[in-house]
Parts: C-alpha cells; structure tokens; sequence
C-alpha cells in the first residue's frame, strides 16, 4: 500500500478523444470537448476512485509540431507529464492510420520507463486496419469514450498496476513543499529557508525544471523541503496564456504534507494562484499562504498589510482556515515563522480528540443550532469519532437521513469544529453516515465507484 496517490496522464496528438476519455472515466463533463483540434490548452486534473484505489486523473494538450512559442509551451508540457506522471496513457485513434505525431507520443512516453498503456479510441468508428502493436506498447486497451465502451476494462486493468491507498503516514519526517506560479521568488525562498544555495535563483521564469529537495532540522524536527517548477515561458507570450506546470507541481503537493502556497505582492488576485491553492485543499494537504517580495512594496506603514490581508482572504475564501503571512526572502523578514506555522500545523494535524469529547461537543452544538430537514425528513445527529488512521483531521458523524443536511449545515459544523477545536491550516473532512448502515464504526464512509 501506498501514501502517495498514483499520477495518470492522458497523452496523444490532438482530436484523438483524450478529453472524452478523460470525461468517461470520471463520469463528468470536466474538461471541454469539442470537435476543433487543440481544444485542451493545459492541463486538466481531478481526484478519481474507484474499489479502494485513488489517483489523479491528468489531461494534456494534444502533441504537435511546435509552429510558434504558444505552441512550444504545450509541447512542454507534455514532456513534463512524461517525467512527472506515474503512468501514461498513450491515445491514438481507430478510424485513421498512425502519424508521425502517434509515433512520437509512443517513443516519449516508453522512453521515460515508466508504465505506459496505449489506448485506441472511437472504436465505434470504422477501423483504419492499423498494427497498433507496431508501436511497442503493452497492454493495448480498445475504448469508445463516447459510448462508454472499454472504459470498465481499462480501469480494470488500471487497478492492477496501482496500489491501494493507505492513509497514514509512518515516517515522523514534516515535508514542506513551495508552490506557486513562476518567478514568484519560490526559489529565493527555499534557499533562504534552507540557508544553502541548492537552487538556481534567476530572474527568468522557469528555472528550476525539476523538484529541487534539502533535509533540514528545525526545532528537533526533520523537515523535507521541495521547491517547485513553473513552465518556462517566453518574454512575448502574454500574460493570459502563461503556463504553469502541473504535473510536477501535483507529484509534489502528493508528496508533502504542508504546502507554501506563495504569490507575489506586486501581483495578486491571480486565478492561477486560486488553482494551486484549490489543488492542494483538493490533495487534503496543510495550506499556509505566503505573500512574497515584501520588501518591493513601496511607501508601506503599519496599515498596509491590514488592508492587503482582507482582500486576499476574500480571494481565498474557500480556504478561510489556511494562514496568511507576508515575507520578505531577501530581508529574511518573517520567514522564520513560516516554520514555526508549519510545525503549528503539523501538530494539529495529527492530534486526536477523545469520542466522549466530540460527543459532548455535538451535542452542545446540534442544540444550539439543529439540522433542517424537509418536511418529517429532518436529519438527527446521534455520536461521531475520529478516524484515528487518517493523516488529514476526519471525522464521522452517525445518524439518520443525514443525506438531506444541507451543505450550510455541514460548513456551520466545521466551523464551530475549529473553534472549539483548532486545525487551522489543514482541511477537516466530515462524512455523514446513516447510523443503521454502520457497523462497529468500521465501515469507510468513502464512496467506492463500480466499476
């Protein structure tokens, strides 16, 4: 069993269906299909699960000849999931014979030794006659995203190659991963928080290609620090169609337990930022937002940070709980204290709270403000526990028809929760169970997908 969720990128030339692919095995519209080639322009990711088995689900742009720099940073891109990813699935297309663009994709992908499946897509169309095992992948699985065909058989086959999940992590080591968008000073500040120069430090965007790691100690704990690529962007792509690469930037958020999430001062309110901080609360990650370059802000005094703060935090209001602090690493200001937030964080996120305990706290709390229900379905709280090997703070809340407690209901309980109980900087997940389906406390409240 495994702590880190498997990474699957979806690979291929353009207009071979690797979004409806994409779309079939998640059984949701997430990413836009369309007809027009090149309709995907980056990465798009989601957490899917099926019997046990978590991973990350990637989409990419499809592979072409670089004709101008946009182009090249797809291409990129996908080379990146290729170094990143933990399996690759290679799309080519029934209906029309291998390019040298299939052929490319195939090579890419076998070179990086990493488990590779070819899929051959539109099996519902007519068949181009093609040796599909030309290119020299292993297994060849036969689907129809549009038509749901194969798509069992190849989750099937899937689950055989990754390891079940196990939540807990036995290693005591804290890691700390940077993320952000590029040249936000990521790292200026590994190399000020790690007091060696082991990254590159440039100016250009895109530096550092890999993730860059140093042991440290602080305050008797062993800390992992990572510092995270942004893809390389030239000085003439504009602004809005700047690239960020996320596959390595998820391989690292899967690895740590506490992520840095640092934006620039002198640009904030930036989408992106919103994205990687949404990916890390999706990874059930700790979280601590980090405002950057704070010796650049000019003509500052004692009420500037207080006006910048509630801006952010309405920027970031999905994750209210996750910390803010305002940084300079060339001045080294207030960069000691993200340690000690980490460590904060890192304690929080492994307490536990005794049953008696949280029961006298619903209790307490579902009188003061009980569940709505809809007519003589009104949801009734009985007990809850704490899921003692779980690394994120989770939670199990027994009763009956708890499947029509709004979702205001359930943001009301997480918040008295961390009042009472603190966890700030980490996410709390609440999982609601029908008391007479439960047995012993023992049944996962995780919803397992059929296959």
């Amino acid at each position: 069993m495994s702590n880190k969720l498997p990474i699957i990128a979806i690979v291929g030339r353009a207009n071979v269906g690797k979004s409806s692919l994409f779309n079939a095995i998640l059984g949701s519209q997430e990413a836009i299909v369309a007809k027009e080639a090149g309709t995907t322009r980056d990465s798009i990711m989601a957490k899917a699960e099926f019997n046990n088995h978590q991973f990350w689900l990637v989409d990419t742009a499809g592979v072409k000849d670089p004709e101008d720099e946009f182009e090249f940073t797809i291409q990129e891109q996908i080379i990146q999931a290729t170094d990143s990813a933990d399996i690759i699935w290679v799309v080519v297309e029934n209906n029309s014979l291998l390019t040298e663009e299939d052929r490319k994709v195939a090579k890419l992908a076998l070179k990086s030794a990493k488990p590779v499946f070819l899929i051959v897509n539109k099996i519902d169309q007519k068949t181009s006659g093609q040796n599909f095992e030309r290119l020299g992948i292993q297994p060849i699985m036969f689907t129809s995203a549009k038509q749901n065909r194969g798509i069992r058989e190849l989750i099937a086959a899937l689950l055989k190659t990754i390891p079940k999940v196990k939540q807990a992590r036995p290693s005591q080591l804290l890691s700390i991963a940077i993320v952000g968008r590029p040249n936000v000073g990521k790292s200026y500040l590994f190399n000020t928080l790690a007091k060696k120069q082991q990254a590159i430090v440039s100016e250009r965007a895109g530096t550092t290609r890999d993730i860059n790691r140093i042991a440290i100690k602080y305050k008797g704990q062993d800390i992992s620090l990572l510092d995270t690529a942004g893809i390389r962007r030239n000085g003439k792509i504009k602004v809005g169609v700047e690239r960020f690469s996320v596959i390595r930037t998820l391989k690292a958020i899967e690895e740590a337990d506490i992520c840095l999430m640092l934006m620039d001062v002198n640009e904030l309110n930036v989408q992106l930022d919103q994205k990687i901080a949404g990916m890390v609360k999706d990874a059930g990650k700790g979280l601590i937002l980090v405002v950057s370059k704070w010796d650049s802000v000019k003509d500052k005094d004692a009420f500037t940070r207080d006006n910048l703060a509630p801006q952010i935090a309405a920027n970031f209001d999905f994750v209210p709980w996750a910390p803010l602090i305002f940084v300079s690493s060339l001045t080294g200001q207030n960069v000691s204290k993200i340690f000690d937030l980490a460590l904060d964080i890192y304690k929080t996120r492994q307490s536990k709270i005794a049953t008696s305990q949280l029961n006298r706290w619903l209790q307490q709390t579902v009188l003061l403000h009980p569940p709505a229900g809809l007519k003589n379905r009104s949801p009734k709280l009985n007990y809850m526990v704490q899921e003692i090997d779980n690394d994120i703070p989770a939670f199990k809340v027994f009763g009956s028809q708890t499947k029509f407690i709004h979702w205001s209901y359930r943001r009301y309980l997480e918040t008295q929760l961390r009042k009472s109980f603190g966890f700030e900087g980490s996410p709390v997940q609440l999982w609601f169970i029908e008391k007479h389906l439960a047995h012993k406390h023992g049944v996962s409240p995780t919803k397992e997908k059929a296959l």
